[in-house]
Order: C-alpha cells, then sequence, then structure tokens
C-alpha cells in the first residue's frame, strides 16, 4: 500500500467534503496599468489577461507563489507564478484558507481548467465573473493527504521541467552548430535560390464562401502551418473543383516552402507529401544536381533573421522575388549532405514528435495530466456515517 493510500484509508475512510471555490479561499482582483507605464524589460512582470506577461512594472503587489485566472482575454486561464509580480484589473488572484494547501489548490483548479474556461460569458469582450469562478467545487481532504498528493503531482511536473530545460539547450546546442556549419570563407561559390531551383511558385486560395470547394481530399496548406518541421498532413483539405477554380496548383515531395506573409513570415518547412498551398507560400523545387534540398532549407532556416529583416509591414511580408534573388553559398553535394547528415540528427532531438525530445515531453504531460485526474478524484463525504 502506497503512503497516499494509507493516508486515505486512515483520513478519510467514509470520503472528503466539497467545499466551493468562494468557501475556500478569497479571490481579489489587481489593480490597472496603463501600457504607457509598462517596459520592455523590468523587475516585475505585469500580469494580465493573457497567457504571458503585458509588460515589466516598477512595483509588485503580489508575491511568488500567487496562483492567478485571468478574468479577460484569455478569461479562465489559471497559472501559479513563479516570482513576485504586479496583478493587473483583470488578473485574478487566488488565496486559500488555512484548511488547503496553496499548491494542492492551484493542482484542483487545473484539474477543472476545462470546466473554468466555460464558465466565462458569452459577451463581447467574454469574461469570467467572480460568482461563476467562485462556484467552482473542491475536494478538502485532510492536508497530510493533500500534501502527499502535491508532492507526487511535484514529481511529475519536475521531471516534465527537466526535460523541458534539456530541450532548450538541446535547441541552442543545435543552433549554434547549423550557424558553425553554415559559416563559409570566399572560396565557395554564392548563388541564389533561383540559381538552384528547377521551379519556384507560389499557391491560391478557393473561394472560401464555395461549400463545393472544401473538405475533399487534396491536402492544401496555409502559412501557419509552415514552422520549420516536416509536412505530412494539412488542417485543410480542397476537392478538386477548389483546385481547378483557384490557383492553387500540386507541387511534388520534398520542396522548400517559406511562408511570405503572416506571423510566420520567412519561416520554413519541407512538403513529405504531394500537395498544394496558398498563395503566401513560396514553394522552392530544388535541383537536385545543383543542391540537396535539406541544405536549402537548414540554409533557410540559418538565414531566417536576415530574410525576415527583408520583408515590410507589421509582419514584416516578403515576397517571392526577394527569396528568388537571396544568396546562397553553395559548397560541393558531398559536402551538403556531409551538412545535413549532423544537423539532421539534432533537428530530429528537438522537433521530432515521435522521437525526440518534444514527444518524451508530450507523454511526460499526458502521464501528468492522467495521474492528476486519478489523484483529485476522491470520494464526497458520506454525510450518512
Amino acid at each position: 500500500m502506497s503512503k497516499l493510500e494509507q493516508l486515505i484509508t486512515e483520513l478519510c475512510r467514509n470520503g472528503v467534503e466539497f467545499k466551493t471555490l468562494g468557501e475556500v479561499s478569497v479571490i481579489k482582483r489587481g489593480e490597472r496599468v496603463t501600457k504607457s507605464q509598462l517596459k520592455d524589460d523590468g523587475d516585475y512582470p505585469v500580469i494580465s489577461g493573457g497567457v504571458t506577461p503585458l509588460g515589466y512594472y516598477e512595483k509588485c503587489n503580489r508575491f511568488s507563489g500567487t496562483i492567478t485566472i485571468a478574468q479577460y482575454g484569455t478569461a479562465g486561464y489559471i497559472d501559479l507564478q513563479k516570482r513576485d509580480f504586479w496583478a493587473n484589473d483583470v488578473c485574478y488572484s487566488v488565496f486559500p484558507i488555512k484548511t488547503i494547501n496553496n499548491k494542492f489548490l492551484y493542482y484542483c483548479l487545473m484539474n477543472n481548467q476545462r470546466y473554468i474556461y466555460s464558465l466565462k460569458t458569452n459577451a463581447i469582450p467574454a469574461h469570467l465573473p467572480i460568482t461563476n469562478l467562485e462556484s467552482v467545487l473542491i475536494p478538502i481532504p485532510p492536508l497530510p493527504v493533500q500534501e502527499e498528493i502535491v508532492r507526487i503531482l511535484d514529481n511529475f511536473t519536475e521531471l516534465t521541467a527537466e526535460l523541458t530545460a534539456e530541450l532548450t539547450a538541446r535547441k541552442q546546442q543545435y543552433e549554434y552548430y547549423r550557424k558553425k556549419l553554415l559559416t563559409f570563407d570566399e572560396n565557395y561559390s554564392c548563388m541564389t535560390i533561383s540559381d538552384i531551383a528547377i521551379k519556384i511558385s507560389s499557391g491560391g486560395t478557393p473561394n472560401s464562401g464555395t461549400s463545393l470547394y472544401y473538405d475533399g481530399d487534396i491536402p492544401w496548406l496555409r502559412t501557419q502551418e509552415v514552422d520549420w518541421v516536416d509536412i505530412n498532413d494539412t488542417c485543410i483539405k480542397i476537392t478538386q473543383e477548389g483546385l481547378n477554380n483557384s490557383s492553387a496548383n500540386w507541387i511534388p515531395v520534398n520542396c522548400v516552402i517559406v511562408a511570405m506573409y503572416g506571423a510566420t513570415a520567412a519561416k520554413v518547412g519541407i512538403n513529405k507529401i504531394p500537395l498544394t498551398t496558398n498563395q503566401a507560400c513560396c514553394n522552392i523545387q530544388v535541383d537536385a544536381r545543383k543542391a540537396n534540398y535539406r541544405y536549402v532549407f537548414y540554409w533557410l532556416c540559418n538565414e531566417y533573421e536576415k530574410l525576415k529583416a527583408k520583408g515590410q509591414g507589421s509582419q514584416s511580408n516578403i515576397n517571392a522575388q526577394i527569396i528568388k534573388e537571396y544568396k546562397i553559398i553553395v559548397p560541393s553535394l558531398t559536402e551538403q549532405e556531409q551538412i545535413v547528415s549532423i544537423l539532421d540528427k539534432f533537428n530530429s532531438l528537438t522537433t521530432n514528435l515521435t522521437d525526440g525530445l518534444p514527444a518524451e515531453i508530450a507523454a511526460r504531460k499526458k502521464q501528468y495530466e492522467y495521474y492528476r485526474g486519478k489523484l483529485l478524484t476522491l470520494p464526497k463525504l458520506n454525510s450518512e456515517v
């Protein structure tokens, strides 16, 4: 029998009491600071209605370890702050009373994350009323049980944190070697992307108002799916009618695809299946006699900041002509293959969702969520006993 099972048998034989969040905690809103008062960096992050800090401020009004829940924005988003911070006026802070462990309460709330999201209003903008939040039911086992559950769940989160830190280190290592391997002296020949391509094309978008053009079986790629990875499928499929009535075209496997517009502008991917794309994708069919397509992919990954800097507008949009004229150093095919072989290993470790660290992290998170749900599914107190 585990320690937790022993504690539950001894202390919760007849079940545990459930109380509302309003009964076991004090929920306070923060204080407003305006954007003009914020800095890009500073002593204290400002936690507001988003997943990431709104900015930084010179003062704090909450301490590390405080549970926060967004009232507006990503209404219902729960977090446990790792440092002192400033809680903005659309951020709830949750302070448990003495009968409940702060970390235990956080895990209980996280176990109800989806439900808490559902408590927001349908108004525009959507928000989470404090009365809805206060109604969430929380199990209240004796403190020794709470502490043991926290200990078990902390072990899961610490392991995930270690793996995440290792992934960050591996990504930095990968970027270091990529830069080193793709730095050449003046003896190497320099070409343009157009010089090493058989064909460079973009695609098109079928009329979104014509249902006949969508939900088919033709993979159709959008720029938001171009994110440094091999592309094995697309979120949206179009029909043959949609293909025939738009500028979308089939491209063969192993094209290097560069996003030209939007948030992913200048990011790169490789299609591992034949597919079609929208007009914001620049599709480079590499001439295998001149360059290894994965070498071109890694070159453009390494040049991301420089290529993006050539863009215009708030999202640094680029165009096909910029990509065609972009310079690339082309060593011998043998040397390209050697570089690709090394970088493929790093890339697999840091991005592969079936093999590398991302896959292990995803598995640990699922395991954590499973055990969190299991550990926090406690029987209600039998009032008749």
